[in-house]
């Protein structure tokens, strides 16, 4: 019994030092070399990963246990280098100089050693406690390259963990390399390679006299030198700052009269890059008919005129699958929610609930939330997985490369290609995403225009307009494949006007020139396809759902409240239609129309069940499961081929939904471009209704 009790105070003692320190390990790598993967499978957390660099855009942090040991691993923002020339790049240089980490552990894909080698020799600059991790090792020999990990351990001096991050068998081999590094005690060591003679001379010299000890001196010495470096952080490290003053100007000087001052960054490149050849001639061997693979793929896939072709086949059979594969899912749903909502009625009736209650209930809350799972719920779970094939593959950047003309052109960046792409998905994740361009002034060009790609919520409704209006033929199949056609020209012209909205600002409120970036085209890789589905259905197709469902609620309460509470003979929701009349028609709409999309601002899925919701006399709002007769509904009050067309148009160019807002303003911290976020798209779209409008009163006056 006593020995139990001593077993257990010790487990209490373990857990109390588990809490009561944390060891903190930095996890620093390029863009898409398997970081959150590796942060994923250490953690046990579910952070977004795939083919495309740029995913953590911002800090992730996470905790694991080892040896009875707590290490926190905070996941920085991919970046090439360490030289701060980018927001990635000052994040992770300034996160790794400033806050105490125990130990560095820099992730390297090793299909591209060469590359990956520079961030792994600025690393050890600032601390020798460094892991270095050879991920994709699998792929690297099926590239036929070949890695002398012995030799480079012994060049390099640290430690090397060769591995790949999605077999969960070679992590064993990471903690234990992570905990030596971490518990072994920090000695300034000589770094494994040195610069120019006289620039050596002047770290020397400054370095011996910086008491610091919490930091690499012979880095803090190199940083207070540097001339393209705010020193100010740096120089705020060291402890004797009167002492050591005089002698940076000194050495400024010395090195002044060097003529290694006035180019500084040029002569550490210079080093660094004649170091990382010798370095990748020792210990590295490829076979260049391997690596010609990739790139015979990508003068096709990344052409000038067959990329563009090949970009518009790939959207055009995103869009016909889904469509093709949607129906039946969509139309079991809706039946499921019909009978719910018949046995709904059925169970109240018999308890004796009063009728206002059971039609706020089951006719306003009920109907609209079936309405936005039955007609979401299959898009998404077909589109997502289909989106996060093209991630995993790494066809994303490709599209970024292949349109970064068009943005220049636009004065914008090309990195705005992928925010466009996620805001298919959903806006508010296009808006978050924005955060992978440096420039601000590109980046709130980026932010604005997002909405003007038609997320998943408006997929329904775009659709269902294009079949009843535009798309009915003889043949069934042939309906979908041209309203699969139909909905790729829409979004080409919603492409377009990003562009030239994108261009309007670039020359006006928001002026600049485009900035250069760096976006790497990763290897082309096979899909896991079964946790691409998992993924897709849990991290995207529930989070967007719910969001939407959590809108729907309260949206499909008003809306019954006003369409069943009369005021002089008429309801609330016939008051405010007959208002906005004026301004609806003149747009070539309605004012029931108009007041869907102001009603629709928590979520975009319930514009249509509004507006039928309106047209009827019973106040309830109908199933969309008969095309036909939701058609003749439309047409027997004033709907013409002008006003779907000005519908679908306004669906694309109007106001974000209420989520997509909020993270314009988180994005941004300013409520002024939020205010210009909301009314911009608006605008575009009441000048494109009314020039449509316009045009078919011409030609019917003409004809």
């Amino acid at each position: 019994m006593f020995e139990k009790l001593l077993k257990i105070n010790d487990e209490i003692n373990q857990l109390y030092e588990k809490e009561q320190h944390c060891y903190r390990v930095a996890l620093l790598g390029n863009p898409n070399v398997g970081k959150s993967t590796l942060f994923n499978h250490l953690c046990k957390m579910h952070q977004h990963t795939g083919n495309w660099p740029g995913k953590t855009v911002a800090l992730a942090k996470g905790k694991y246990y080892y040896k009875n040991r707590c290490y926190e691993l905070v996941d920085l923002p991919g970046t090439y280098s360490l030289f701060a020339h980018s927001a990635e790049e000052e994040v992770a240089r300034n996160y790794v100089c400033f806050h105490a980490c125990d130990a560095c552990v820099v992730v390297c894909d090793a299909t591209c050693l060469e590359r990956n080698l520079n961030l792994v020799l600025q690393a050890l600059e600032i601390t020798n406690k460094v892991v270095v991790v050879l991920n994709m090792m699998d792929e690297a020999k099926k590239k036929k390259i070949k890695i002398d990990i012995e030799s480079l351990k012994k060049q390099l001096n640290i430690s090397i963990v060769s591995m790949c991050a999605r077999n969960k068998d070679d992590y064993e081999d990471l903690k234990q390399a992570i905990y030596r590094e971490v518990h072994r005690s920090f000695k300034e060591q000589s770094f494994p390679f040195s610069y120019e003679e006289e620039l050596e001379e002047s770290l020397k010299r400054l370095s011996k006299n910086i008491v610091a000890p919490r930091h690499n001196r012979r880095f803090l010495a190199l940083k207070l030198l540097d001339p393209s470096v705010d020193s100010a952080p740096f120089y705020a490290e060291i402890e004797n700052k009167e002492e050591i003053k005089p002698l940076i100007v000194h050495e400024i000087q010395h090195l002044k009269q060097l003529h290694i001052y006035q180019n500084f960054e040029d002569h550490i490149l210079t080093a660094l890059n004649t170091h990382l050849m010798q370095l990748c001639t020792a210990c590295i061997q490829t076979d260049a008919s391997m690596q010609n693979k990739d790139l015979r793929i990508d003068k096709f896939v990344c052409g000038k005129k067959s990329g563009i072709f090949l970009m518009l086949i790939i959207l055009f059979g995103i869009f016909w699958i889904t469509l093709s594969l949607a129906n039946i899912p969509s139309a079991y749903l809706s039946e499921f929610f019909v009978n719910l909502e018949m046995q709904g009625h059925l169970l109240f009736s018999k308890w004796n609930v009063h009728p206002f209650l059971s039609g706020l209930l089951l006719d306003g809350i009920l109907k609209t939330c079936g309405w936005v799972i039955s007609v979401m719920l299959p898009p998404m779970a077909i589109f997502f997985p289909l989106f996060s094939l093209l991630e995993d593959i790494g066809y994303l950047p490709r599209i970024a490369f292949n349109l970064d003309g068009y943005f220049q052109r636009s004065h914008t960046c090309g990195k705005q290609a992928l925010t466009m792409a996620m805001g298919f998905g959903c806006n508010a994740v296009g808006v978050a995403t924005s955060r992978i361009i440096d420039s601000p002034r590109e980046r709130l060009i980026a932010i604005l225009t997002n909405v003007f790609m038609p997320c998943n919520g408006r997929f329904p409704a775009l659709l269902s307009i294009l079949a009843m209006f535009f798309t009915q033929t003889i043949l069934p199949p042939l309906n979908t494949f041209l309203s699969a056609f139909l909905l790729t020209i829409f979004i080409l012209f919603s492409i377009f006007l990003t562009f030239l909205v994108s261009y309007l600002l670039s020359k006006t409120i928001l002026k600049g020139i485009p900035s250069s970036f760096t976006l790497e085209l990763p290897p082309y890789r096979k899909p896991e396809i079964s946790k691409v589905i998992v993924r897709s259905i849990f991290d995207r197709t529930i989070f967007v759902l719910g969001r939407a469902v959590k809108s729907a609620i309260p949206a499909g309460a008003i809306i019954w409240l006003l369409a069943n509470i009369e005021f002089q003979d008429m309801t609330l929701l016939a008051h405010i239609s007959s208002f906005l009349d004026p301004i609806g028609i003149f747009m070539g709409l309605d004012g029931v129309i108009l007041l869907a999309f102001l009603l629709g601002f928590p979520a975009n899925e319930i514009v249509i069940p509004i507006i039928i919701m309106s047209y009827m006399a019973n106040g309830t709002m109908l199933d969309i499961q008969n095309l036909t007769f939701i058609k003749e509904l439309f047409i027997n009050n004033g709907w013409t081929i002008t006003t779907a067309l000005c519908t679908i148009v306004f669906i694309i160019f109007h106001f974000p939904c209420a989520t997509t807002l909020q993270t314009i303003y988180k994005e941004t911290l300013s409520l002024k471009w939020t205010c210009f976020a909301f009314i911009l798209p608006t605008l575009i779209g009441m000048f494109l209704c009314t020039t449509i409008h316009g045009i078919s009163i011409l030609l019917s006056i003409m004809i």
